[in-house]
């Protein structure tokens, strides 16, 4: 979103955004990075377990893989640490899974 000089809480005009510290808005991205990559430990447990991926897309987990990628270079450009420590992760728990799905298909 592009702040302007006149708007600088990055909100939408006509709304209001409840200020909060820098360490209340690392606390938000990091729980969310948190709950966005743990999520994959299931997927990622059972892929390595069964080595059931007959129904996982290639093509899906290594564009994925690649965007998680891209994220993690952006987080480290940025020096976001949340940003930084979810991509790293779950960028492995989504290599882990390419890498059975090339093994197993």
């Amino acid at each position: 979103m592009v702040v302007s000089a006149s708007n600088r809480s990055g909100s939408l005009p006509g709304t209001s955004v409840v200020p909060l510290s820098p360490l209340a808005v690392e606390l938000i991205g990091g729980a969310a990075a948190l709950l966005t990559t743990l999520c994959w430990l299931p997927q990622t447990l059972r892929a390595i377990r069964h080595r059931d991926v007959a129904s996982l897309s290639l093509v899906t987990f290594s564009a994925f893989s690649l965007g998680i990628f891209l994220w993690l270079v952006y987080g480290l450009y940025i020096g976001s640490w949340p940003v930084i420590v979810a991509n790293a992760f779950s960028l492995a728990l989504n290599l882990a899974i390419v890498v059975q799905k090339v093994r197993h298909g």
